[in-house]
Parts: structure tokens; C-alpha cells; sequence
């Protein structure tokens, strides 16, 4: 039996349920990759909540521009280029100066496209410096703070592919498979501490990475990319692309203490298209 205590009894007898505690007020968030696209959206729901967001990213420009769109004050910016990992420490270190980081969101762009078998070795090594490397740099940039304030959330945005290969992504379907493997690792790792570490994977989402791919196949094919994306699109059970928003919301939750006891866990946000639990 369910023992509830006395405020929660209270709201029993008040006839509804106590709302879903999204509050991140007080919170500090880093998000990668926020000069655009899923990142940007992170970080727009994520200021919504009431967290103050430092944006990471190489292009200055949008960047300023993307702080400027958030909601609420106090929020800033960082540059690094994630193809030198080093950098992206010195950053992130940046970034706990200014404050004790509760929320770190991994993010950044994905590998060229191609088949696997064709693909030369340093594009397997850029991959996984851009990815894998930078993302360790940034947790154990973020960690001690996260621990000095007992507890913090770290979200991947990773890939459907970590369930099921995507054709023509060979090097990105391998390497973001080792991403989901350290992150699965570090939730079992960090759990006495209060972190928990969750992966989010977007499906076919409307940014500029999926214009880019969509390009690249109409080329190929000899089909337009609004061909490619109409088919993408047909793919999904519920018949259309998603959008940055969407991903960034499911974002944005696994970071609130709604989400406390969820850790470990895969999320795909595609719509129903991965065949696969």
C-alpha cells in the first residue's frame, strides 16, 4: 500500500494531483552545439523552465544572436570549435567559473554521410574526437561542480541509429553507438552522486543537418530534396518530419526533477519510426 504524506494527501482530497515538478530555476545549463537547430531549441526550453543557459558553439555570430532569443536573463555564450577537444575543456571550464553547471547537454553536428566500408580511417577519428572526446572533456570539465552541488543531469543528443543502423551513415551509426555505450557506463557510474545521464535520439528532424542529407541523396538519385524529405517523411508513422522544438522538450524534461529517477535509458523522439523498442 501507497503510503502518501501530508501534502500529498491533501491535494487527494482536494480531488486532483499535484502538477509535475518542471521548475530549473537556480539552475545553471550548458548546452553544446546552440547556435542552431535541436541545440537552440534545448536551450530555449530549457530558459523556459527558468535555468540559465550558457550556449557553446564555433560561430560567435549566431550565437549572440541565439542568446538574444532566449526567454528570461543572465544567460551567455562560449566559443569552441569541437574538432579540438582541448578547447572545448577550456570552455566548459569557462563555463563553471561563471557558476556551478547542473545541466550539461551534449550536442553537435553529425559525421559526413557514406557507406561505412568506404570510409577512410580519419573520418572514424574525427568522428570520434568530435563526439566521444569532447563529450568526456565537457563531463569532467562539469563533474566536480555537479557533485559539490549534489547532484546534476547530463542528456546526449545522439541518434536513432544506436537502435537501428540508418543507410548511408556508416561512420556516424558507429560511432554514435560508442557515445550510447559511454553514457550507459557513466549513468551506472554516476548514479550515487544524483547525475543521471540519459541520451536523447532524434528521428528525421527538420534542421539543417536533414536538408544537408536530403540534398546529398537528391543528388544521387536524381530526385529534389522535397522529394527525399516527402519520403522521409511517408516513413514515419505518424506521416510527418519532427521538428527542433519536440526534440528539445524531451530535452528539456529529462533535465527536471520530474525526470529524477530516470537514468540509463535511450529515448527515441521520432515519431514512431524506429521498429524497435
Amino acid at each position: 500500500m501507497q503510503m502518501l504524506n501530508a501534502s500529498q494527501h491533501a491535494a487527494k482530497i482536494r480531488g486532483y494531483i499535484a502538477p509535475m515538478q518542471m521548475d530549473l530555476h537556480g539552475k545553471h545549463a550548458l548546452v553544446c552545439g546552440a547556435s542552431q537547430g535541436i541545440g537552440l531549441a534545448a536551450a530555449r526550453e530549457l530558459a523556459s523552465l527558468g535555468a540559465k543557459c550558457t550556449l557553446l558553439a564555433r560561430n560567435e555570430g549566431r550565437l549572440l544572436d541565439a542568446v538574444q532569443s532566449l526567454p528570461g536573463e543572465g544567460h551567455g555564450h562560449l566559443v569552441a570549435d569541437f574538432t579540438q577537444p582541448e578547447g572545448v575543456s577550456a570552455a566548459a571550464l569557462a563555463a563553471v567559473e561563471r557558476g556551478p553547471v547542473h545541466i550539461l547537454i551534449n550536442n553537435t553536428g553529425g559525421p559526413p554521410g557514406g557507406p561505412a566500408h568506404g570510409a577512410d580511417v580519419k573520418a572514424y577519428l574525427a568522428a570520434f574526437t568530435q563526439h566521444l572526446l569532447c563529450n568526456q572533456k565537457l563531463v569532467q570539465a562539469v563533474l566536480p561542480s555537479m557533485r559539490a552541488e549534489g547532484g546534476g543531469r547530463i542528456v546526449n543528443v545522439i541518434s536513432t541509429s544506436v537502435k537501428q543502423p540508418l543507410d548511408g551513415l556508416g561512420v556516424s551509426n558507429t560511432v554514435r553507438g560508442a557515445v550510447a555505450n559511454w553514457a550507459k557506463t557513466l549513468a551506472n557510474e554516476l548514479g550515487p552522486d544524483n547525475i543521471t545521464v540519459n541520451n536523447v535520439l532524434p528521428g528525421a528532424t527538420r534542421t539543417a543537418r536533414l536538408d544537408q542529407i536530403a540534398e546529398a541523396k537528391a543528388a544521387k538519385t536524381g530526385s529534389t530534396p522535397e522529394e527525399v524529405l516527402a519520403s522521409m517523411a511517408n516513413a514515419v508513422p505518424l506521416k510527418r518530419l519532427g521538428e527542433a522544438h519536440e526534440i528539445g522538450a524531451a530535452i528539456a524534461f529529462l533535465c527536471s526533477p520530474a525526470a529524477a529517477y530516470i537514468s540509463g535509458i535511450n529515448l527515441p523522439v521520432d515519431g514512431g519510426r524506429t521498429r524497435s523498442l
